[in-house]
């Protein structure tokens, strides 16, 4: 009876401390019960395929969707299932995403192209910040088209972050490819409506004139378009993750990273790197549109032979933090080259380098491995990362190297941090 009398905002205040299991259990109480809880359990929603989405509007009351602040969205067919009408899955996410007026996060995953439709709700979804669309199907098969991924990108009011996985140029944009056999093209898009603001240029570089976004991360599509570095940008990016394209080499990949790096390097912070960096404009303070660079993050993807050099030409950035994912054969060699930087910052001077507090590697298990590491190898490992945090101890700068996934990271070694004025640490 006491819990019956509780005012309501005592009600979802307690609703709102319990767990995911904890909250199925308790909204079995009874009906008032399972009403208090509805928000909590709405709150974030993950949608594994179309046939679940339909599912949920099947079965779900229409007016809960109002809760929805966070949604992980795919409209691929489970494997048992007959392919869906694009169409028909367009209208599906449209009849959700009308209905979720507080949705902030949409992780949104596909399998190739979708119909123009969809577009139509994103302009409402006024507290959209965060967006997420990937290319689940095979590019060569089941292509994504830019230009409607930059339109969606462009219609929200408020979007902070964007991360798109997958894409594919359109024709419309990209003449040069449209014979080339090695990378697919989208054709038949130039029916996409026109942008508001952007108009017709709805190519990927447009995305830099989204002005509210700060954090932009493309990974798996082909960055070639040359007008990266033509586009006005009136965005302020803090922060930039660039991954590398399969289908062209690491020369163009570097090419492309160092153009898109060049356009919007005075404001960016946080930057994600997957391929090497060859111009010397960046190792130059005066020079370098780096200049607010803090914290630099090294892919697993990235070549160890290139650490060094692909560092040491970063060397005009205020960079305080360098980070490196590696897989777990790879520990060695990343821990080595590491040294080998750290070689490098010794023998240029106190002026290189001259922020840098903090060195850490992150092992990320590598799944496609058909054998399992050895006690010798292992033993290695940990040798390895012993050596690179002693040298980092010796700079007196803070180290760890870590177990991936970053959730329940452990240490592969004990972590060492060193603070700059005193010799003092914690082993």
């Amino acid at each position: 009876m006491a819990w019956q009398f509780l005012p309501t905002e005592m009600k979802l205040a307690v609703v709102d401390l319990l767990d995911k299991d904890d909250l199925e259990s308790f909204a079995r109480v009874n009906y008032r019960t399972y009403q208090v809880c509805v928000p909590a359990k709405f709150r974030e929603v993950k949608l594994a395929s179309f046939q679940a989405l339909e599912r949920f509007l099947d079965s779900v009351p229409r007016e809960y969707y109002t809760h929805i602040e966070e949604l992980d969205l795919s409209t691929v067919d489970e494997l048992d299932a007959l392919p869906t009408v694009p169409r028909l899955q367009a209208e599906a996410v449209i009849s959700l995403l009308a209905a979720t007026p507080r949705l902030s996060k949409l992780a949104l995953k596909v399998e190739g192209s979708m119909d123009k439709s969809i577009i139509a709700p994103f302009p409402y979804l006024r507290h959209l910040q965060d967006l997420k669309i990937s290319n689940c199907g095979d590019e060569s098969v089941a292509p994504l088209s830019e230009r409607l991924v930059v339109s969606i990108a462009a219609s929200l009011q408020n979007l902070r972050v964007l991360s798109l996985d997958n894409i594919s140029r359109s024709g419309c944009h990209a003449d040069d490819l449209i014979c080339n056999p090695d990378i697919p093209v989208v054709l038949g898009d130039d029916d996409i409506p026109d942008h508001p603001i952007l108009g017709s240029e709805l190519a990927l570089p447009s995305l830099l004139r989204v002005p509210t976004l700060r954090k932009l991360t493309l990974r798996d599509t082909h960055l070639g378009d040359e007008r990266w570095t033509t586009t006005p940008v009136t965005c302020r990016l803090e922060v930039l993750d660039l991954g590398s394209y399969v289908r062209t080499d690491e020369d163009f990949n570097s090419m492309c990273t160092q153009r898109i790096m060049s356009a919007v390097g005075p404001s960016v912070d946080e930057f994600s790197l997957a391929t090497t960096v060859s111009d010397h404009l960046f190792a130059k303070p005066t020079d370098t549109p780096l200049q607010r660079l803090r914290k630099l993050h090294i892919s697993p993807f990235f070549p160890v032979d290139s650490v060094v050099d692909t560092v040491s030409n970063l060397a005009g950035s205020p960079i305080e933090m360098l980070s490196l994912q590696c897989f777990e054969e790879d520990v060695v060699d990343v821990c080595g080259a590491l040294e080998g930087f750290l070689s490098v910052r010794v023998e240029r001077g106190p002026l290189f380098f001259d922020k840098l507090k903090r060195i850490d590697v992150t092992v990320a298990a590598n799944v496609d491995a058909a054998i399992q590491p050895t006690l010798a190898e292992n033993e290695a490992r940990v040798a390895a990362a012993a050596r690179l945090q002693s040298f980092c101890r010796d700079l007196r700068l803070s180290s760890a190297v870590l177990d991936a996934p970053a959730m329940d990271a452990k240490p592969l070694v004990n972590t060492i941090s060193c603070t700059r004025p005193t010799r003092s640490m914690t082993i």
